[in-house]
């Protein structure tokens, strides 16, 4: 058969039926397993031989998610986590040792800059912040002992986007591990190793899960990073359960089709608040006035289900739209079939000094909307003052 589809690999990709032979893929709660002697035993200990040892090591049903992942990012190996946290936090703690630096976009989900700011550091790891689209910003920062470059694209929650096949040569020249969050896209509308990213980060507990129900998080590239993950996540134990690597693995089914129409109403929604009168600016990288949608329009399939406005006023005023939804739900998680809406200088953003949320443009009257797949007229009547 040639080279599958997206959308077939998404459905048949990683499962591979017992002796059982179920067809839809089985979950294994089990903590342990039996060997047939203690001589397998040793050899699996060992990694001598191929074989379950733990399910803190190897789960069956983590394993058939990390492979459907990796087929789909098109990576060489996926190592899953307990949460897309879990998973950023082992991609800087297995590729830095004390001493060395990393640079790192300014905009990126407010927890992912508490990290860097206040536990990356505690290990004598330096960090840069940069702004994300400025290329010279990020090649002026390297330094002699950089490892590591990190970020998102699209940010969260302003949308903004770097060329990452420019930033991947900037990476490569210097020796560099260019470290792409993808969670806002999903594999479905973007494939950072395709454009050069060495490892491709999730937080698997947005759209990938899909329906809001579980955490989990993955990590994806080479064999080698990632056999140095796996390695680290063994003995520090940010294991995906079987449970939610089940959720997750189906979740991934229905991808493709769910972020087409998390794309389709954003877009709808996007237009419609562009034209609204209590409405300052809207920021959605998939309208043509974004300045970034010409690099994202080459990168991307598609623009994603985030989209973030300033309404006119300031936090009074952006609590006050918020509080007068009846539907949509107010909630600081993203990616749901349910819309959701929040306040990111008050929430996702909190932790941030008042000189970051300046410099990341975290304004108290900005408000997210994460699209659902409720119909869009919903929402927008939801929405309307």
């Amino acid at each position: 058969m040639t080279e599958k589809s997206f959308q077939t690999k998404s459905i048949r990709e990683g499962h591979e039926p017992t002796n059982e032979q179920e067809h839809s893929a089985a979950i294994f709660l089990t903590s342990s397993y039996k060997f047939n002697s203690a001589e397998e035993a040793a050899k699996r200990f060992d990694k001598k031989e191929e074989g379950n040892v733990y399910s803190r090591f190897t789960n069956p049903t983590v394993d058939a998610f990390q492979n459907k992942l990796a087929a789909l990012e098109g990576a060489e190996k996926c190592q899953a986590t307990a949460s897309g946290m879990s998973a950023i936090f082992a991609t800087i703690m297995t590729i830095l040792k004390p001493g060395e630096h990393m640079v790192a976009s300014r905009c990126m989900f407010g927890t992912t800059i508490v990290l860097l700011n206040d536990i990356i550091e505690k290990f004598e790891i330096k960090v840069t912040f940069v702004d994300l689209p400025n290329l010279d910003d990020w090649a002026s920062n390297v330094q002699t002992n950089t490892k590591l470059f990190l970020l998102e694209t699209p940010s969260n929650p302003l949308g903004e986007v770097v060329d990452i096949k420019k930033l991947s040569s900037i990476a490569k020249s210097n020796n560099i591990v260019l470290a792409v969050d993808n969670c806002i896209m999903s594999p479905a509308l973007q494939k950072p190793l395709s454009l050069g990213a060495d490892l491709v980060i999730h937080s698997a507990t947005k759209y990938i899960d899909g329906q809001g129900r579980c955490l989990a998080g993955a990590v994806a590239g080479k064999a080698s990073i990632i056999d140095d993950i796996s390695s680290f996540t063994r003995s520090t134990g940010p294991t995906l359960s079987a449970f939610n690597a089940w959720i997750v693995l189906k979740g991934l089914e229905t991808l493709n089709l769910r972020m087409r129409a998390h794309c389709e109403s954003a877009m709808t929604l996007a237009s419609w608040l562009e034209s609204q009168a209590f409405v300052e600016q809207v920021h959605y990288v998939g309208l043509n006035n974004h300045p970034h949608h010409e690099i994202a329009s080459k990168q991307q399939s598609g623009f994603g289900g985030i989209v973030s406005f300033q309404v006119k006023g300031g936090r009074k005023e952006a609590f006050k739209l918020i509080n007068n939804t009846k539907m949509i739900s107010i909630t600081a998680n993203l990616g749901d079939t349910k819309t959701t809406i929040t306040h990111p200088s008050s929430t996702t953003h909190v932790r941030l000094s008042d000189d970051e949320k300046k410099q990341t443009h975290i304004t108290e009257n900005l408000i997210r909307i994460s699209v659902g797949l409720e119909n869009v007229e919903d929402i927008i009547a939801d929405l309307k003052p």
